[in-house]
């Protein structure tokens, strides 16, 4: 079972556009007939999907990076222009301010450390006694030598670092995020350790982030865990707290990919057929709600990259920021939400299912 994609395959071009990545998902909900995300959720009681309460703000910093990933979701490069203002930045303290169930504040990207007012975010988010999360490429630490500091500034704020690192070997990291990219990973996880990284009764969080470098979706997060540990531990010394599995969702570099490999349709049937209800109950919309660069609100990192802005009975930008009104909006949603809910589901903290 597949749909045809050689009429999608010379107009791949077009994929960093949202309203063409959508177009290409409806695509494949009609063409192979299966049901629409909605219907989906309808049939299990969980329709509308509604927050459960917001405890998380994720804000995207820019989509600035100093790599450019095969899977990126974000379509985040070196020639990125997009940066959020350090105006911007303080309606996201204002908003914070006046949400304190708000508990967590998860900063990324692009490379989020490459906006200029990224240290001075931090510094002003630190008194609130927010958890704050970096999502850090770790080669960033080692990219000029304004960023070597980077493991003591983190230490210095409480941060909690989450990384992604796609596999424990070279190959299959250069693979899909560059050449020399696992070598200096791997230097990254270790000067992080050298502070306290990771490290039993430290108290600084050092989580990694493994999503598949193919068309399909990832192994059992607990038996992956223990895997990486053991070969980082043997191999480089290195330790580190969690492994969060995400699975690849079809947006932006990876959608291309598919359509490229001939895997499209193979892989929406593989994520329609693992849908799995439990996953849904705990998607991240449910208790996220994500800001852009530019301000604008969205239900998720994955809406905002395909510019699916909140349901207009919300606040839709964050200096209009309403925490009551966003709680009580319906989740915007598409084909691409099958990616979510499939097998033990998945979010930007890991599986979703079983915890």
């Amino acid at each position: 079972m597949g749909i045809p994609v050689k009429s999608l395959k010379a107009q791949h071009h077009l994929f960093a556009d949202p309203t063409y990545q959508l177009e290409v998902l409806r695509h494949a909900g009609l063409e192979e007939e299966f049901p629409p995300f909605a219907v989906r959720l309808q049939e299990h009681g969980l329709y509308p999907l509604r927050p459960t309460g917001t405890t998380i703000l994720q804000i995207n910093l820019g989509k600035m990076c100093n790599q450019t990933c095969r899977h990126c979701h974000v379509d985040a490069g070196p020639d990125r222009k997009e940066i959020m203002t350090r105006d911007t930045m303080q309606l996201c303290l204002d908003a914070l301010a006046k949400a304190p169930h708000i508990a967590t504040v998860d900063l990324t990207g692009g490379a989020p450390e490459m906006n200029p007012d990224f240290r001075w975010f931090v510094e002003q988010l630190y008194p609130l006694g927010r958890q704050i999360i970096v999502r850090c490429n770790l080669t960033i630490i080692l990219a000029n030598k304004k960023y070597h500091d980077l493991p003591l500034f983190f230490k210095e704020h409480g941060v909690q670092v989450v990384s992604s690192l796609p596999y424990f070997s070279a190959s299959r990291t250069d693979a899909q995020r560059g050449g020399g990219v696992f070598e200096k990973s791997i230097k990254a996880l270790q000067l992080l350790n050298e502070v306290g990284y990771g490290q039993a009764g430290s108290g600084l969080q050092l989580d990694l982030v493994y999503n598949p470098s193919g068309a399909f979706l990832p192994a059992s997060q607990k038996s992956l865990e223990a895997e990486f540990k053991r070969r980082l531990l043997s191999g480089y010394g290195i330790v580190f707290n969690n492994l969060f599995c995400i699975t690849n969702l079809p947006v932006s570099r990876y959608l291309d990919y598919l359509v490229e490999s001939d895997n499209y349709g193979s892989y929406m049937e593989k994520l329609v057929n693992a849908f799995n209800p439990v996953a849904a109950a705990g998607v991240m919309c449910r208790n996220t709600v994500s800001v852009g660069w530019d301000g604008l609100l969205y239900d998720c990192d994955f809406n905002q990259m395909l510019e699916l802005k909140v349901a207009p009975s919300a606040p839709r930008h964050i200096r209009d920021f309403d925490l009551q009104r966003l709680d009580e909006r319906a989740i915007v949603l598409n084909q691409h939400c099958y990616g979510c809910t499939a097998g033990a589901g998945s979010s930007c903290g890991g599986e979703t299912a079983g915890k």
